[in-house]
């Protein structure tokens, strides 16, 4: 779409480049922006040119820059990147295809849409807000004044498509801790239409301590993260993501089904990590 509005366009190349001129927005890959009017904004300030890495194995985790396409963070858990390579026991990179399949979207659209821009759209049923929910992702802010903070990203969601970012803050960056990444995970969606866009997202893990996670997306209208010392009886797991806030109502699913389906999946889930680990579901 045309953006009619805009007058001015600016590549940045350092952070003193993200400072925003009155009507200036930050442009990550645009699959979003360009796809409906943006009257308020009259410049663009593009993140691409940043020259931020894709992506950065450290003992302590994953950093998967701001700027990373859905692509390439998939080719790298697929084992096709050539710049950086898993280590062999991070086996919750599994879970990678998954969330980016949970995105209806084609192929030319995994190539440009990146892991900031859908973090910062904040959609319920963002891929990379279900994947970060999941596995503990901290978002890395920079602030206009030259600082920095973090916050995870399940909390940095204030609803269906908004957040906590004030007005200069742009996301650098997505880290995913090493321990999350070394868990046991399973991730499972569902939708309205075999291929609509996912009305319930539903992760759970086992960590090397034995503690457990689940996240519900997608159903709610901010991630709902539920921690336990050890994998849940069934019935504590039921009643505590049919206790969620927020489950919705839109066109694809009533607040009900959402509740329904993700107490259903949770559970599948959850028999399924207590298979692998021996136990009686």
């Amino acid at each position: 779409m045309d953006l009619n509005t805009i007058t001015s366009f600016r590549r940045a190349t350092q952070r003193d480049d993200l400072a925003l001129a009155p009507g200036e927005i930050i442009l990550g890959g645009g699959t979003w922006l360009f796809g409906e009017p943006q009257n308020h904004a009259t410049g663009l300030v593009d993140l691409t040119t940043m020259g931020w890495p894709d992506l950065e194995v450290t003992d302590g985790g994953l950093t998967i820059g701001a700027t990373c396409t859905i692509a390439t963070l998939v080719a790298f858990a697929e084992g096709r990147t050539a710049d950086a390579a898993a280590p062999a026991d991070w086996s919750a990179i599994a879970l990678f295809p998954v969330a980016a399949n949970a995105l209806l979207a084609s192929f030319k659209i995994w190539n440009t849409a990146t892991v900031g821009g859908n973090v910062c759209r904040s959609f319920s049923a963002g891929a990379i807000v279900s994947l970060a929910s999941a596995l503990d992702g901290e978002a890395v802010i920079w602030t206009p004044d030259g600082d920095e903070r973090r916050t995870p990203v399940a909390e940095l969601m204030t609803g269906n498509g908004t957040n906590d970012l004030a007005r200069g803050e742009v996301v650098r960056a997505v880290e995913i801790p090493a321990h999350a990444l070394r868990s046991r995970a399973v991730m499972r969606k569902i939708a309205l239409a075999e291929l609509g866009r996912s009305g319930a997202v539903v992760t759970g893990r086992i960590d090397r301590d034995g503690s457990a996670v689940f996240s519900v997306t997608a159903a709610t209208l901010t991630p709902t993260v539920l921690r336990y010392p050890e994998l849940p009886a069934a019935t504590q797991l039921a009643a505590d993501v049919a206790g969620a806030a927020d489950f919705y109502t839109d066109p694809l699913g009533s607040a009900d089904w959402r509740r329904g389906v993700s107490v259903e999946l949770a559970e599948r889930i959850r028999a399924e990590l207590a298979a692998d680990s021996g136990e009686t579901a």
